[in-house]
């Protein structure tokens, strides 16, 4: 089966950090490019970063630029962001989704993993 699974998520102070996974299970990364994306209350889904597989080339939304890492687990067919610096507008639920290299949407999406930043 393919799949996604997040992990992670939870409950941070402002100015806190957290890393969510993405671990990928029925299919090889290799041909993809692996994005996580974000959806807050009343608001639509939102780019935060993504990855391309092969070669490693990252991409990141400029509101996230200077705290989110993207990174992999060539082993692991895993993908993380490490988000430090953490503020109430990062609360969101978290998806991490997988596109093949050429085409135009990403067409496998995990479940999701809530992140809450409060004091």
């Amino acid at each position: 089966q393919v799949q996604l699974v997040e992990s992670g998520g939870g409950l941070v102070q402002p100015g806190g950090s957290l890393r969510l996974s993405c671990a990928a299970s029925g299919f090889t990364l290799d041909y993809y490019a692996i994005g996580w994306f974000r959806q807050a209350p009343g608001k639509e889904r939102e780019f935060v970063a993504s990855m391309r597989w092969s070669g490693g080339t990252t991409y990141y939304a400029d509101f996230v630029k200077g705290r989110f890492t993207i990174s992999r687990n060539l082993a692991g067919n895993t993908v993380y962001l490490q988000m430090n610096s953490l503020q109430p507008d990062d609360t969101a639920v978290y998806y991490c989704a997988a596109q093949r290299v050429g085409a135009t949407q990403y067409d496998v999406w995990g479940q999701g993993t809530q992140v809450n930043v409060s004091s």
